[in-house]
């Protein structure tokens, strides 16, 4: 699992190990798999379909069951197809059919001029001011958490479970201040089993076939699409009597529902309203709960970095934690999610006839950046597939190429809420460092990832938790 590599005399000093931790992943591909193979195994768990060419050419493409696909992972073309060249390419029908019926016409699935409506009126309720404004009720979660991982201390613990449960409450406690209708476990499970549903990849959606055939994967997340609708509805409904009545609380749903575009002053509408906060619970609560659930997997891998992140908690003294303060917890979450991306892969539809490089991209074929290959492309990292927390110290990230690490994607679809989401993670994961140590039980299933939208365990994350001699 772990191999020796050269160290530096910096290495020596900062005392990393010479054996590192390499997390099991599936095999790369030596040979394409044929149509029904490939059907069968991408339905399973899509990123076990990638090829070991995928991993050191810059530029690959090839037919396949999805036509014409062409998979990217040079930074220079990267920063091309999602920056400068943005208006040749769209978001790929395929995604939309996926993600659109649960999440709506969001800033996720939205096109055009409706995409740029929300992005303008959205994106200053995610500056720097107010998301530096929720580190009070991050705080708040993380130390709930540890306080009740505390009480844990030598029993069993599902990270993944008590992970969900953190995000959601820092959704409450930022996003929905007056509270989420209902249980807020009911609603961790709700998430869960609608991207369990629709993560699948669907022959149909693959082949075309029009949306009135039914999908098997959407038959069964109505169920908590139905639940998600409801939840939302009576947010809303609550959210604007209290607005009427001045009482409303200056949280992110007033914020949402009082927004207007810059240039025309015309709020959202309720639709789309609907649709982002159905965004903003499925989306970002999964994808941050999924980062700290990686990262405790991790450390509990690697003793070394373990001790080190604990070095820096425990000399931040008590109280809140602040991001600036924690370099290293916030680089042991961003090689988590080099790692394990929160979204495994993004596609693009050329709108015209283009060239990336020397390779031709026809128009209407499928162009991918999949972060899960770009970030352990063997080009681009050293020890790409080993757990190395200190490539993201300030004094070594100038040394990654800005486009060789997409754990929110880049150019005008940056995800909105990069900078709350590792804001809240880095907070997050210093509290429960704080109060305890996992360690991975000796019969615990291989821990590997399962692509459903996100990355998560497949099996689950089931550790002991230790209680620290600090935690009190």
């Amino acid at each position: 699992m772990s191999a020796t590599i050269d160290r530096t005399d910096r290495d020596l000093a900062e005392g990393v190990p010479a054996a590192r931790f390499r997390p099991p992943v599936p095999r790369p591909l030596h040979e394409p798999l044929g149509l029904f193979d490939f059907l069968r195994a991408a339905r399973k768990n899509p990123i076990t379909t990638w090829m070991d060419v995928h991993f050191k050419e810059p530029v690959v493409a090839a037919e396949g069951a999805m036509g014409r696909i062409t998979v990217v992972s040079d930074p220079a073309l990267i920063r091309y197809l999602l920056v400068e060249n943005v208006e040749g390419y769209r978001k790929d029908d395929l995604q939309r059919r996926v993600l659109a019926p649960g999440l709506g016409n969001g800033l996720l699935s939205a096109e055009g001029d409706e995409w740029r409506l929300q992005r303008r009126t959205l994106a200053p309720i995610f500056n720097a001011r107010t998301v530096q404004g929720f580190s009070d009720a991050m705080n708040a979660a993380g130390a709930k958490l540890g306080r009740r991982l505390a009480r844990r201390g030598g029993k069993p613990v599902d990270v993944a479970l008590e992970m969900t449960r953190v995000t959601l409450d820092v959704l409450e406690r930022t996003i929905f201040t007056q509270g989420l209708p209902g249980d807020p476990d009911a609603l961790g499970r709700a998430i869960t089993r609608f991207l369990e549903a629709v993560g699948p990849i669907d022959p149909l959606d693959v082949f075309g076939v029009p949306d009135f055939v039914p999908r098997i994967g959407r038959l069964r997340a109505r169920p908590a699409g139905r639940f998600f609708a409801e939840v939302v509805d009576e947010l809303i409904a609550r959210r604007k009597a209290a607005m009427a009545r001045g009482e409303a609380p200056r949280d992110l749903l007033t914020l949402l529902l009082a927004a207007q575009d810059p240039e025309t002053g015309n709020g959202l509408s309720d639709l789309a309203v609907k649709a982002n906060i159905v965004t903003f619970i499925a989306a970002g609560h999964e994808t941050t709960a999924n980062s700290l659930t990686w990262a405790l997997y991790c450390l509990s891998q690697d003793p070394v970095a373990q001790a080190r992140v604990e070095a820096e908690v425990d000399a931040a003294g008590e109280g809140d934690f602040a991001v600036e303060r924690l370099p290293y917890t916030r680089a042991v979450i961003e090689e988590a999610m080099r790692l394990f991306p929160p979204v495994p892969f993004l596609s693009r539809q050329a709108t015209r006839d283009d060239r990336l490089g020397r390779i031709k991209v026809p128009r209407g074929s499928l162009v991918m950046v999949a972060p899960w290959v770009l970030h352990r492309h063997r080009t681009l990292w050293q020890d790409p597939e080993a757990f190395m927390p200190e490539r993201f110290l300030p004094e070594s990230r100038d040394a990654i190429p800005r486009f060789a690490y997409l754990p929110f994607g880049a150019g005008p679809r940056v995800c909105i809420g990069q900078s709350f989401s590792i804001q809240e993670a880095v907070i997050v994961l210093a509290h429960v460092v704080r109060a305890v140590r996992f360690h991975l039980p000796a019969d615990h299933p291989p821990v590997t990832p399962l692509h459903r939208v996100t990355l998560r365990p497949e099996h689950g994350l089931r550790m002991e938790a230790e209680l620290r001699a600090r935690a009190g």
